[in-house]
């Protein structure tokens, strides 16, 4: 572990460095308030919701590791980085789960008229996660939900892909593709034309944090492939490696904890 650090687009929030990866000291509620400020601007972001497994990955691969330090965000999914932040000063750190937070998410995009899409997982869980959604958020506007094949896509297929979640004005878009993949997508797909610090046209991506490596729902990584313009602007979020059932329970529960906001 090693100290503090800074030079983050966030307002501000403590972070800590875990084996030389940043960990932000946010909360559900600092989460939530940035991430639907930033799609409701069309400002081109992406967060990370970071378990263990993102800080080994990090700690192995110096690209990955330069993947996760470019994000607008990255939160405390997994409790080992919530202890690491208490361990290096953070008073009151907490955890930010994925599968709490995409609702939250949801909820608050609902009622400010914020499109969302979901792009990952397979076509069962996906299309299960947004029938859930649907129902617990009556007035969630879901204008893209797509679940690629396993296989890696050639340029002509991936462009088709940008395209389409271009034209869908999707304003955050879940991306669940399993560690490292979906962050490196999207690290490499800033969210609309007008580049990572555009105004009006970009979109927020993230990883919901609530997947199976390969198999989840949505998470937010900044490609460096730049995604076609389009009307409206999307904030992406990328998904942390988690059980499908842990989906599905975190989805038709009661309301989670994490709504009761401090």
């Amino acid at each position: 572990m090693e100290g503090e650090v800074g030079g983050r687009s966030t307002s501000a929030v403590e972070a800590r460095r875990v084996l030389g990866m940043r960990v932000d000291a946010t909360s559900y509620e600092h989460a939530a308030t940035e991430i639907l400020g930033w799609a409701s601007h069309g400002e081109p972001r992406y967060v990370c919701i970071a378990t263990v497994n993102n800080v080994i990955e990090a700690h192995d691969n110096p690209a990955y590791q330069r993947v996760m330090e470019d994000a607008d965000l990255v939160t405390p999914d997994g409790m080992p980085l919530v202890w690491g932040l208490g361990l290096l000063g953070v008073r009151g750190a907490t955890r930010v789960y994925g599968p709490d937070l995409t609702p939250i998410l949801c909820q608050r995009a609902a009622a400010a008229g914020i499109p969302v899409g979901f792009y990952g997982s397979t076509p069962e869980v996906l299309a299960d996660l947004t029938a859930n959604l649907a129902r617990r958020c009556p007035n969630l506007r879901i204008a893209y939900a797509a679940s690629p094949p396993f296989k890696p896509q050639t340029p002509d297929e991936d462009a088709a892909v940008r395209e389409r979640i271009d034209r869908s004005g999707v304003r955050v878009l879940f991306v669940g593709l399993g560690t490292p993949k979906q962050e490196l997508w999207m690290a490499a797909n800033p969210g609309g034309r007008a580049g990572r610090h555009g105004r009006g046209r970009g979109r927020v991506r993230l990883h919901r944090g609530a997947q199976a490596a390969g198999a989840e729902p949505l998470a937010a990584a900044r490609p460096r492939m730049a995604l076609p313009s389009g009307q409206r602007a999307t904030t992406a979020l990328a998904a942390v490696p988690v059980s499908q059932s842990e989906v599905r329970r975190a989805l038709r529960g009661a309301a989670p904890q994490a709504l009761v906001l401090g």
